[in-house]
């Protein structure tokens, strides 16, 4: 994997990487591979993986065919304005 790094900012190149690792599911499998796992987990597991992956195709496929209805959108975050700055007196 591959990140290039442009005008120093290290900061936003790792951002950049850590995206790609959560994209490609680095990080799932590296907290899988903390312990071992019996075969028969394993299978148990792939399989549960596999139809939460079929039942979220199908649910997509429906929304899009307009069976159901499509889930509400989430309104994007509102920064509140800063609050006024409140000059102490000297006297």
């Amino acid at each position: 994997m591959q990140v290039l790094v442009r005008d120093n900012n290290v900061e936003q190149a790792l951002r950049v990487l850590k995206k790609k690792m959560q994209r490609e599911g680095v990080f799932r499998e590296m907290k899988q591979r903390r312990s071992y796992e019996k075969p028969s987990e394993r299978k148990t597991r792939e399989k549960s993986d596999a139809i939460r992956r079929a039942r979220k195709l199908a649910r997509k496929q429906a929304i899009r065919e307009g069976l159901l209805p499509a889930p509400p959108k989430k309104k994007p975050f509102e920064r509140k304005a800063p609050l006024p700055e409140i000059k102490a007196r000297t006297e």
